[in-house]
Order: C-alpha cells, then sequence, then structure tokens
C-alpha cells in the first residue's frame, strides 16, 4: 500500500497574498480559502475529475496556511519549477521578479543551469532550464 502525495504545505503570514502570488505564478486556482488557510489546485482540475480520477493519480494540491512567525533559515525542501522549450525564460523569470520574486545565493554557484529565486515571503524555490516534457 502506497500513500498518496496530497498537498505540500508552505507556512506564509499572508495566506491570500501567497497563496494568490502562487496560484498567478502557477496557473493554478484556489480550490479553497479560508483566513488561515488557502488551498491551491492545478488550473485544469474540476471536482468532477476529482471524482472519477483514481485516487493515487489525483495530483497533489499546494496549502498555505497561516503562522505568525518569519521564515528563519533557506528552506530544507523546495519547489523546481521548469519552463517548457517554447517559453522565453529570462521572460518568466523577469516576471516573476518583477512581481515580488528576488533572486537568492543559496550556495549554487555560477555554472549552475538553473535559477535560484524566493517568494515574496522569502521562500526559495528554481526555476530550472526548458525542458520539453
Amino acid at each position: 500500500m502506497a500513500l498518496r502525495w496530497y498537498t505540500t504545505t508552505i507556512d506564509a503570514r499572508d495566506v491570500a497574498g501567497l497563496g494568490r502570488w502562487w496560484a498567478s505564478t502557477l496557473g493554478w486556482k484556489i480550490g479553497y480559502e479560508a483566513p488561515d488557510e488557502l488551498v491551491l489546485v492545478p488550473g485544469w482540475a474540476t471536482p468532477e475529475l476529482a471524482e472519477t480520477t483514481p485516487f493515487d493519480q489525483v495530483p497533489p494540491g499546494l496549502t498555505f496556511v497561516r503562522v505568525d512567525d518569519t521564515k528563519p533559515s533557506k528552506n530544507r525542501v523546495h519547489l523546481d519549477l521548469a519552463p517548457h522549450i517554447d517559453d522565453d525564460r529570462d521572460a518568466i523569470i523577469a516576471d516573476l521578479l518583477e512581481r515580488g520574486a528576488s533572486r537568492v545565493d543559496v550556495g549554487q554557484g555560477a555554472d549552475v543551469s538553473w535559477d535560484v529565486l524566493a517568494d515574496p515571503e522569502g521562500n526559495e524555490f528554481c526555476v530550472l532550464s526548458a525542458r520539453a516534457g
């Protein structure tokens, strides 16, 4: 018996703001929202599709939960995002930075094929090189 990866949970001081930032970044939609929690699901997901998809094949969501403290240090887990080869990776990174992301040095060196960024609350994520699939 295997477990289903149900969601990745991210602590946030501004649940609605950070959740909406990630929804815009990923093209996902809000599946649930309360003052202390916001859940994102893939943009193509519908309740009907979730009901007909086998349990172990439903993709994970992203959940943002309210915390009062600030992020203390580098994340031990982070998201890796990849643009499609038909997309302009540099333009995507520029858009992320314009919308509140920042560049982060976690010791990655200058010769790597990815960029390390942080969302508006400092949670690191990587933008990988473009991929076909």
